[in-house]
């Protein structure tokens, strides 16, 4: 349905800003992340995640960095100068439209 495919577009928006957003407190790795968007009511698979990390960093927004953990290899993410740029520019346009829908 039409209308199914606006709320997942509209929610694949908010993961991305909420990555970006975490990304600049602190490192992140996407098993964290998963579980950080799931204490917030998304169900996302590996599979739909990680094309996002790869998306931001294709893009410029975060970087990623590989480190061997316990023997396994984990990517860490960060946010660059444009992901910080876009982060801010992003902050401001939400509070802008949810005053106005939510009028």
């Amino acid at each position: 349905m039409a209308t199914d495919k606006l709320i997942r577009n509209l929610f694949l928006g908010f993961i991305k800003i909420h990555i970006l957003h975490h990304a600049e407190k602190e490192e992140i790795y996407g098993a964290e992340f998963q579980e950080e968007l799931s204490r917030h009511g998304y169900e996302i698979s590996f599979g739909t995640l990680y094309p996002i990390f790869h998306s931001l960093e294709d893009d410029g927004y975060i970087l990623s960095e590989k480190r061997n953990i316990q023997g396994k290899i984990r990517k860490y993410y960060s946010i660059t100068p444009q992901g910080r740029k876009v982060l801010k520019a992003a902050r401001s346009k939400a509070v802008e439209l949810v005053r106005e829908i939510t009028e």
